[in-house]
């Protein structure tokens, strides 16, 4: 069993290979508009590292967002385009989670609250809360911060900030002392690897052609004047 990893949310493009044990080959770039020039050759990469050929995987798992506009659209695009044309089924795994089982590997507090945050511009994150077994405790959202964000949770809880939008918390909450960061931390297509397989055994797949980013709220182009 053979499944491809796409993770393109953020700023970073990542790419793996891996099978039912473990991830076969691995490579991303954490950078400003790169998902459409480096997807395909970094596709093309894990396969060689690999020493495998397109046919020869079993599905592609595609992280769905909530994230950037522009970076799902490639990445969703890219793995749906494979997978017609290759016959194979379509897997999505939240981009969330997949910071989550991330930041649990490096900052493992079981009374802990994490937050990944995904910059949406602004102020405004994409963000939920989780414990340390991965039990979501709130819905996805898109939220506005500001002082009073988390202000009651942080008064009897631990939380840890992680993702491209937990700088923005930094200049909000420098008084409390619940709070630990993980920085410079992306979703990456390695931390898929156990939803993406636990969705292909119990076959949970998308459908192809309907399939749909998820981009939890509206965008909008902005027009020169």
């Amino acid at each position: 069993m053979l499944l491809l990893l796409i993770e393109t949310s953020s700023i970073n493009c990542s790419v793996a290979l891996c099978d039912e044990h473990q991830v076969l080959a691995s490579i991303e770039k954490c950078e400003q508009n790169v998902h459409a020039s480096f997807l395909t050759l970094y596709i093309n990469e894990v396969l060689t590292t690999a020493n495998k050929k397109i046919e020869d995987i079993d599905a592609i798992a595609v992280g769905k967002g909530p994230g950037s506009y522009t970076g799902l659209r490639i990445g969703v695009s890219t793995a749906k385009g494979l997978c017609y044309s290759l016959d194979k089924p379509l897997i999505s795994c939240n981009s969330l989670n997949t910071l989550f089982i991330q930041a649990k590997e490096i900052n493992h507090q079981e009374n802990a609250i994490y937050c990944p945050l995904i910059d949406a511009r602004r102020m405004e994150v994409y963000s939920c809360m989780m414990n340390a077994r991965g039990e979501s405790l709130s819905e996805i959202s898109a939220i506005i911060l500001n002082e009073q964000s988390y202000e009651e949770i942080l008064k009897e809880n631990k939380m840890i900030f992680f993702g491209d939008g937990a700088e923005k918390t930094k200049s909000l909450f420098t008084s409390s002392e619940n709070i630990e960061y993980i920085d410079n931390l992306y979703p990456s297509a390695t931390a898929m690897k156990e939803e993406a397989l636990m969705k292909f055994h119990s076959k949970d797949f998308e459908d192809v052609a309907y399939f749909e980013p998820y981009y939890l709220k509206e965008f909008f182009l902005t027009t020169k004047k």
